[in-house]
């Protein structure tokens, strides 16, 4: 009898059981807590000298989070330097002609081609009264006479030159002086910009989640080395199915909770945007028909948050404000 008694009660035991086992069916539809990435690069290359922040922790923006070595940005800076001065001094010389010592040798040029004039004028004069007494061959007076043709020549060409001196050099001289001299500076302005990027600073608020390489590797342009979330970027993300997406409008009000904390939260509907139909359900778990198309709301608080948020952690869509 007591046999019978038992296993009369099992089924009622084992019925039990199983409904205290059975989890509380969540009525709200539920979100993600989501944050904006933000991945941090150099866009030079060069060596980890040293790394100022570690994973987790919280940077502001103009911080600066890491330090690169980079040993040929001094030589190539001393040389643009070396080229900058050899340039000015192309130019200088460009605008201003010949130096002093220079002018000094022309004008002693000058007065020697004078001379020789003058004296090549005297023969000239002395012999042509013997050729007119047919004393001269006259052979010998026209070579007297194109010496004086080639001192007049000479000294012609020397006055040119000294014209050529006062004036200062040609104007395609000038312009080719001033053309390396503008090079040279270019590459010393690009060099000091490259020099003030081997800081790497944070552009904005943000939690750095990962590091990718340590101090003492190489680091590559656009390889990002921090990545993390943006501290002011928070939202909540929602998949509603098409049948229920008729209730929400962008710009609506909406409160969203914590389901551990109970904190209700006002939001504002942001975005609302169609997702494939082979997108995850990872972030959110409606109830929804194999057939319907699946919308994601965007949810941004309207006012900072009594307790913090953490990524991609739960949270409910309270059904009452979801209607309009």
């Amino acid at each position: 009898m007591k046999r019978l008694f038992i296993l009369g009660l099992l089924p009622l035991l084992l019925f039990s059981c199983q409904t205290e086992e059975q989890p509380e069916k969540i009525k709200f539809p539920q979100g993600k807590v989501k944050y904006k990435t933000l991945g941090v690069s150099s866009k030079i290359a060069g060596r980890l000298a040293k790394i100022y922040v570690q994973e987790g922790q919280l940077v502001q923006k103009g911080d600066t989070l890491a330090r690169l070595d980079i040993p040929e940005i001094a030589a190539k800076m001393a040389q643009a330097e070396g080229a900058i001065l050899a340039a000015s001094g192309q130019l200088e010389m460009a605008k201003n002609g010949a130096t002093s010592e220079q002018r000094a040798q022309l004008e002693q040029k000058i007065e020697a081609a004078k001379a020789q004039l003058a004296f090549a004028e005297a023969s000239e004069k002395r012999l042509a009264a013997l050729h007119a007494d047919s004393l001269l061959s006259t052979q010998s007076y026209e070579e007297v006479a194109m010496k004086v043709e080639l001192a007049q020549a000479q000294l012609a060409a020397l006055k040119e030159k000294r014209k050529e001196v006062e004036k200062g050099s040609r104007s395609e001289l000038v312009q080719q002086a001033q053309g390396q001299l503008a090079r040279a500076q270019a590459a010393k302005q690009e060099l000091e910009v490259a020099q003030e990027e081997i800081y790497i600073i944070s552009p904005a608020n943000f939690r750095i989640e990962t590091i990718s390489l340590e101090e003492g590797e190489l680091l590559g342009p656009g390889y990002s080395l921090f990545y993390g979330y943006k501290t002011e970027s928070m939202y909540f993300r929602f998949s509603i199915a098409e049948s229920e997406i008729y209730n929400f409008e962008e710009g609506q009000k909406i409160n969203v909770q914590n389901p551990y904390t109970k904190e209700e939260i006002p939001c504002e509907l942001r975005r609302i945007k169609q997702l494939a139909r082979y997108a995850s359900q990872s972030s959110a778990a409606p109830n929804y028909e194999l057939a319907e198309n699946l919308y994601e709301l965007q949810l941004w608080p309207i006012q900072k948050t009594k307790s913090p948020q953490y990524v991609n952690a739960t949270v409910l869509l309270l059904a009452e404000a979801t209607k309009k």
